[in-house]
């Protein structure tokens, strides 16, 4: 997680800069907006509200070490969405407190608050519903398993139910580990229910909050100049037939000598999705999966397939579950990765 700590004061830089070396795991900027002494901080020059754009821009969690007020002056003009913004975070300058403001579920703001607490021996202000009374927190679930959100709505209206009392309904088409929450039902009876799939059906429930796990990797080669309607048409047919979702896809990869072929950028822009690519030594140091070989590629590229070899090298432990397929210039294949609906950490 990238984040941007922001202190006001001196005692407030000393806990930024203790911030800085506990989150070891995550990628920290430590900023100072102070006339004290603040050495081993960022110093802060432009308005304090020109930084915290640039943050919402740049940082995935932004922490405010100061009044709390502080923190909801300069982020008010910049709030825009539960599922775009950061995880917003403000600190006493004494240690004391750490209240997650913003983002609590799908950003991470409450993890992180209760990570924050515990490795400064402090006490978390965790405010929503379902964390306050103890009941499963579908947004948070999905966020921390690397799941698409079918309907915010929906995972509100589940919220509200379980909060309520109620019981939720639980499909799942991956293996289950760990004990299920009491308020989940795998009988399935209910009106309303969670469905866990990376298909492309909209579930069994009459009101049916899907969640698309990020299971699946495809490996794009293309011809020079193929414009990016080819490339989409070709992922498109090929996902509807094995009935894959476009949400399940967590990453496309392709050869390093495309990486500047525009109908390829064009495509992943559509899509969302950054593109991994790799190097023809890379590729051909893969081991030995059957891959389909051309020897017209070998010559053009340096190893003897593209698709299938780039889709396996961006994968984890995946298994390629759809081989070359060429069409228009394109080929692509596809890697599912394994996925266990994991209930031992909530």
């Amino acid at each position: 997680m990238k984040i941007r700590v922001i202190s006001f004061s001196a005692a407030g830089s000393e806990l930024g800069k203790k911030l800085g070396d506990l989150l070891g795991d995550h990628e920290c900027r430590l900023f100072s907006k102070t006339s004290y002494d603040t050495s081993g901080t960022e110093n802060v020059t432009v308005s304090a509200s020109e930084w915290t754009k640039e943050s919402f821009d740049e940082a995935d969690a932004i922490i405010f070490i100061g009044a709390t007020g502080i923190a909801v002056r300069y982020i008010a003009p910049f709030v825009k969405h539960k599922t775009t913004d950061p995880a917003i975070i403000s600190i006493d300058e004494k240690g004391q407190f750490v209240i997650p403001l913003l983002s609590g579920h799908i950003g991470g703001a409450n993890d992180l608050a209760r990570e924050i607490a515990a490795k400064i021996n402090a006490i978390p202000v965790i405010t929503t519903a379902t964390d306050i009374h103890g009941k499963f927190s579908v947004d948070s679930f999905a966020e921390k398993h690397c799941m698409h959100i079918g309907s915010l709505q929906l995972a509100k209206d589940v919220s509200s139910a379980l909060i309520h009392g109620g019981r939720v309904g639980l499909v799942s088409e991956f293996p289950i580990e760990g004990s299920i929450p009491q308020e989940l039902d795998l009988n399935g009876n209910e009106d309303l229910g969670i469905f866990v799939s990376y298909g492309r059906s909209a579930g069994p429930f009459a009101r049916t909050l899907k969640l698309t796990p990020a299971c699946h990797v495809l490996g794009i080669g293309c011809r020079k100049g193929i414009p990016a309607g080819n490339i989409e048409a070709l992922v498109k047919a090929v996902l509807e037939k094995e009935d894959i979702s476009l949400k399940s896809v967590r990453a496309v990869a392709s050869i390093d000598l495309k990486r500047n072929e525009r109908g390829l950028l064009v495509f992943m822009k559509r899509i969302g999705i950054e593109p991994t690519f790799f190097s023809p030594d890379e590729l051909s140091s893969l081991p030995d999966m059957d891959f389909t070989p051309s020897e017209r590629v070998l010559t053009v590229t340096g190893v003897d397939n593209v698709c299938e070899r780039s889709a396996y090298a961006a994968s984890r432990n995946g298994e390629i579950i759809v081989r070359k397929t060429a069409k228009n210039g394109v080929t692509l294949a596809v890697v599912r990765e394994p996925f266990t609906l994991d209930f031992t950490e909530g």
